[in-house]
C-alpha cells in the first residue's frame, strides 16, 4: 500500500522545494563572483607572466649555456654555477650582503618602533607634520642620497670629520677618518644612508600597525597596574607580529640586494669590501662577453633570498597567519 507524501501544514510553504530552488541561484551567484574575480586578476597574471615568470625560466634555461648576445651559445651544464661558487668575490659578496642586512634591519626596526611610539602619543596636527617630514627621505633618489652622504663622509672636507674635529680637537689632535676609504669602516658607512632612506616607510607602517591595536587593551592593562614597558612587551609587540614579519622580510631582502649605494659611493671598494651581490652581477653582466655566469649568480642570489625569507617565517611564527 503506497504511503502518501506528507503535506505541509495549511498556510506554510514546503521547505525542501524552496531549498532546492535556491541552490541553483546560489551557485549562479558564486559562478558570477568567481568570473569577475578571474577577470580582475587576469591583467596582473598576464603582466606577471610576461615580466617575471617567463624571464625567470628563460634565465634559468640560459644559465646552463655559455651564453652571449654576440657569439654562439653552447651547452655547458652546471659549469656556470661551479664557476660562481668557486669565485671568492661572489661568496664574499653574499656574506657581506648578510652582514649588511644585520647592520641595517635591526637598527631600522628599533628606530622605527621608537618613532612610532612617540608619534602615537602626539596631537593630530603635530603628528601629521612629523609623519610628513620623516617620509621625505623615501622620495629622494638613491643617487642623490648617495652623493649627499659622500659629501658627509669625505676625508678632507666632510661634515662628519669636521664635526668630530670640533669635538675632539680641544682635548687632542684629531686625525680625519677615511670612512669610505677604509675596508673596516666602508660597509658600516653605507649602512647609515640605507637606514636613513628606509626609515620613513618602516616607521609609517609600524605606526599604522600600532594605531590598529584597540585602546581597550591598554586601558585594561593600565587598570591592572601594567606600565609602559609591560604594555609594550605583552601587548604592542605581540599584536605587531604580522607587521614585523613583513618589515623583516622586506628589509632583509632589500638590504641584501642593495645596489645604488655601493655603486655610487664606493664602486665596490676599497678592496671589494663593499662589493654586494647585485653589484657583482651588474659588473660581470656589463663587462663579460659571456653572460651565463652572471645569470647563474642571479639565480643563486634568488635562492639565498628565499632561504632568508623561509628562516624568518620559521622563527617568527604568526598566530593570525596560521589561523587565517
Amino acid at each position: 500500500m503506497a504511503t502518501a507524501a506528507p503535506s505541509s501544514l495549511p498556510g506554510t510553504a514546503p521547505v525542501e522545494p524552496a531549498r532546492a530552488a535556491s541552490a541553483p541561484r546560489k551557485r549562479g551567484r558564486l559562478h558570477r563572483s568567481n568570473t569577475i574575480a578571474y577577470l580582475m586578476l587576469a591583467p596582473l597574471i598576464v603582466l606577471l607572466s610576461i615580466f617575471v615568470i617567463i624571464p625567470f625560466f628563460q634565465a634559468a634555461y640560459l644559465s646552463f649555456f655559455d651564453f652571449s648576445f654576440y657569439l654562439p651559445s653552447t651547452f655547458i651544464g652546471f659549469d656556470n654555477y661551479a664557476n660562481v661558487l668557486s669565485d671568492p668575490i661572489f661568496t664574499q659578496s653574499i656574506v657581506r650582503g648578510l652582514l649588511f642586512m644585520v647592520l641595517v634591519v635591526p637598527v631600522g626596526l628599533v628606530l622605527a618602533f621608537v618613532f612610532a611610539s612617540v608619534v602615537k602619543g602626539m596631537g593630530q596636527k603635530l603628528a601629521s607634520f612629523v609623519k610628513t617630514s620623516i617620509y621625505l627621505p623615501t622620495i629622494i633618489s638613491g643617487v642623490i642620497a648617495s652623493i649627499v652622504f659622500i659629501l658627509i663622509f669625505d676625508y678632507y672636507g666632510g661634515i662628519l670629520n669636521w664635526f668630530l674635529d670640533l669635538l675632539i680637537s680641544p682635548f687632542r689632535e684629531f686625525e680625519p677618518i677615511p670612512w669610505l676609504g677604509d675596508p673596516t669602516t666602508a660597509l658600516p658607512s653605507l649602512a647609515v644612508p640605507a637606514v636613513w632612506i628606509g626609515f620613513g616607510v618602516t616607521a609609517l607602517i609600524m605606526l599604522a600597525g600600532m594605531l590598529d591595536i584597540p585602546d581597550s587593551y591598554y586601558e585594561s592593562a593600565s587598570l591592572d597596574g601594567a606600565g609602559w614597558w609591560q604594555q609594550t612587551v605583552h601587548i604592542t609587540i605581540p599584536m605587531l607580529k604580522n607587521v614585523l614579519i613583513y618589515l623583516l622580510i622586506a628589509g632583509s631582502v632589500g638590504a641584501i640586494q642593495q645596489f645604488e649605494l655601493p655603486l655610487i659611493m664606493t664602486g665596490g671598494g676599497p678592496l671589494n669590501s663593499t662589493m654586494m651581490p647585485n653589484l657583482y652581477i651588474f659588473q660581470h653582466f656589463t663587462q663579460d662577453q659571456r653572460q651565463g655566469q652572471p645569470l647563474a649568480a642571479a639565480l643563486m642570489l634568488f635562492v639565498v633570498l628565499g632561504m632568508v625569507s623561509v628562516l624568518i617565517f620559521r622563527f617568527i611564527n604568526s598566530e593570525k597567519t596560521q589561523e587565517g
